[in-house]
């Protein structure tokens, strides 16, 4: 016995080292590191577009799957995949022709609309140095100054051939990266596609060896926990998309109301867009407002006027009235951790963070919260427990799991 508890310090201590040891290098080489890790990332981007993809289209293929009554598994996913790449080429259908007439109509107007700025500018500016005579020089100046610009700019006199030459020389090396990575990307959602359909006409199998996996390398009781985790995470990350894509839907349907009552230019364009970003908890609606706006303010400002007052009234209608409705209390968390999350993946992870921050701070806040509430049992302290869900959470003591 003694000889054996000197071996398991032995063995603690020696796997301390080595993870010391792992961690440091991994600092110390941490440009290497990521670099290799991008580059396995890159290679695999494939195979976890399809598992993505295949995670979105489960719920729809179950649901073929309980209509054909299980009998037609195969066509179930088949056509589960199919209404989802309808879906994409039906948007972007209606997104890009909406979008490359309003960019052209922007090209167009430009001119006329530095006019118009122009013509402001002089008539204030005259006023000032009428008003000022003092400054009249000054404010001259800066008329020449501010004229010799917009004319420059609406003429597009951007210099001689060589400097026209130079200046369009990284444009179209930009031009021609910008199509290389859209033909990998879609080379990369068509491999994904395929292998989206192994994973779903093997999903049954792949969780089965998961779960023998996870009960072989680990005790029973970390083995339950493991996948009570893994099950919870698949009701957060689930539950939270479903319920935001129909309520993104609506919003989308409501927003293109509400722009054809208005009479506002590219209406569905700019159901689209607010309806896309919508799925973006909190920041989503003024992310796709921003742009909208923009737009129509260059065609005519007292309808991006009304647009943004339109948009803040949806907002607090989705807010307080349709988001409730539909995905209730999905995630137990507060207000302030849905904000936590979304900032945090937001700033690691750009757009793919922002939307996938609220479940995954979800997952991480159940399992913080249940290793704490864990450590205060085992030492004794249940009472301090019972005590703040009294005082907090008292819905928890109906048994509701909600985040604490």
């Amino acid at each position: 016995m003694k000889n054996e508890k000197y071996v398991k310090i032995g063995v603690t201590g020696a796997a301390i080292v080595a993870f010391g040891i792992l961690f440091f290098f991994l600092v110390y080489r941490m440009d290497r590191f990521s670099g290799a890790l991008g580059m396995i990332m890159g290679i695999l981007r494939p195979f976890l577009l399809g598992g993505i993809i295949a995670y979105i289209v489960t719920p729809l293929a179950h649901r073929l799957n309980r209509l054909f009554k299980g009998k037609r598994a195969g066509l179930s996913n088949v056509l589960a995949l199919l209404a989802v790449i309808l879906c994409v080429v039906l948007i972007v259908l209606l997104i890009v022709p909406q979008l490359v007439t309003s960019i052209v109509g922007i090209m167009k107007e430009l001119p006329a609309q530095f006019a118009v700025a122009q013509a402001k500018i002089d008539v204030l500016l005259k006023s000032l140095a009428e008003a000022h005579p003092e400054y009249a020089e000054a404010i001259d100046n800066a008329l020449s100054s501010i004229t010799k610009s917009v004319n420059s700019f609406a003429s597009g006199n951007f210099g001689s051939a060589d400097d026209i030459i130079r200046n369009l020389k990284p444009i179209l090396i930009g031009s021609t990266s910008t199509v290389s990575s859209a033909i990998g990307v879609i080379k990369d959602l068509f491999i994904g596609f395929i292998v989206a359909l192994y994973f779903l006409s093997r999903r049954r199998q792949l969780a089965a060896q998961a779960e023998l996996m996870v009960r072989g390398i680990f005790k029973d009781a970390w083995a339950d926990w493991i996948i009570h985790e893994v099950k919870y995470a698949d009701r957060m990350f689930n539950g939270f998309f479903m319920g935001k894509l129909l309520d993104s839907t609506i919003v989308g349907v409501i927003c293109l109301l509400g722009c054809l009552v208005m009479g506002l230019e590219s209406p569905l364009l700019i159901a689209v867009i607010v309806g896309v970003t919508n799925i973006i908890p909190f920041f989503g609606p003024f992310i796709g407002a921003i742009p909208c706006t923009l737009l129509l303010l260059l065609d005519n400002p007292v309808h991006a006027l009304m647009f943004l007052i339109f948009v803040i009234v949806l907002q607090q209608l989705d807010g307080n009235v349709i988001g409730p409705k539909i995905l209730g209390d999905s995630t137990g968390l507060s207000a302030l951790w849905v904000m936590f999350g979304i900032l945090l993946f937001g700033g690691l992870w750009g757009i793919v963070g922002m939307l996938v921050g609220v479940p995954l701070m979800a997952v991480i806040y159940d399992i913080v919260r249940q290793l704490t509430f864990g450590g205060v049992r085992k030492r004794g302290h249940g009472e301090m427990i019972d005590a703040y869900r009294k005082e907090f959470h008292p819905e928890a003591e109906k048994g509701a799991g909600k985040a604490d």
